[in-house]
């Protein structure tokens, strides 16, 4: 049974939930489902990253949610930003089916959903990416999506990815750093570390 949900098709008994949660001034509606991450509620790394993105540093264009999930941070961003595009991507289908849902409910419309496995299926260059990586994927995976935003990025973009310090964050600030030149950590929250690098491209 493939049930998890870094995989394109989890195969679940389906339970759906709907719940509220604030996040950057709006109550949000999130319905979610078994077979996808943090179904409860928006989990603690992805609230401190969405609460730790500071657009004014953000050059024009659009912003990349990689691994988006049922769609917690991208929604909450472009609610908050809504001249903003937020092009938001998952190997999952059922948690891009709540994702569409998502957006709906929350009437949010400045965002583009469709299926890719890390950068597969994504052919932009944008001002920003954004990922809480799935850690439990293997390191591989969360390093290739670091290592392949570099080619995803406008000039002066940035990378902004949250880890756990138990479940890499050190690892990935090196790996960050000797792609980019630069990783700053520019929060720490309850072991969790939000690092962002820019792409002097």
């Amino acid at each position: 049974m493939n049930e998890f949900y870094y995989t394109p098709n989890p195969h679940v008994v389906h339970e759906l939930h709907t719940w509220n949660f604030d996040l950057l001034n709006n109550t949000l509606t999130f319905t979610t489902d078994n077979g996808v991450f943090s179904k409860r509620t928006v989990d603690f790394g992805s609230k401190t990253l969405v609460e730790s993105v500071n657009f004014d540093k953000i050059p024009d264009g659009n912003v990349l949610d990689l691994g988006c999930g049922y769609g917690p941070m991208a929604i909450a961003l472009a609610k908050h930003h809504p001249n903003r595009t937020f092009e938001m991507v998952d190997v999952n289908n059922l948690a891009l089916e709540l994702a569409v849902k998502n957006a709906e409910q929350n009437h949010v419309s400045n965002v583009l959903i469709h299926n890719s496995n890390v950068y597969e299926n994504v052919t932009d260059k944008f001002a920003a990416i954004i990922t809480n990586p799935p850690v439990r994927a293997g390191k591989d995976v969360v390093d290739g999506m670091i290592s392949g935003s570099i080619d995803h990025l406008l000039p002066n973009g940035t990378l902004t990815v949250v880890l756990q310090k138990k479940q890499g964050a050190p690892s990935a600030k090196k790996l960050m750093q000797s792609l980019f030149g630069n990783c700053e950590i520019i929060k720490k929250n309850k072991g969790y570390y939000i690092l962002e690098s820019v792409f002097n491209g």
